[in-house]
C-alpha cells in the first residue's frame, strides 16, 4: 500500500495541527543535533579502532 497525495496532506495537516507551526522547526533542530551527535560519536569510535589497530601493529614491528 503506497501513501497518495492526500494522505499525505491529510498527515502534513494532523502534525501542523498536533506541533503547531512554531514548535516544529524547533524539533526538527533538535533532531538533526541528534544525528549530528550520533555522527560525530561514531567519527570518534572509529578514531579510536584506527589507533589501537595501529598501536598493535607497532608493538608487532618491534618484536
Amino acid at each position: 500500500m503506497s501513501l497518495g497525495i492526500w494522505q499525505i496532506a491529510l498527515l502534513v495537516v494532523l502534525v501542523l495541527l498536533l506541533f503547531g507551526a512554531g514548535r516544529l522547526p524547533r524539533i526538527m533542530g533538535d533532531v538533526a543535533k541528534g544525528i549530528k551527535s550520533f555522527k560525530k560519536g561514531l567519527d570518534e569510535e572509529i578514531d579510536t579502532i584506527d589507533a589501537k589497530v595501529i598501536h598493535e601493529d607497532d608493538k608487532k614491528k618491534e618484536k
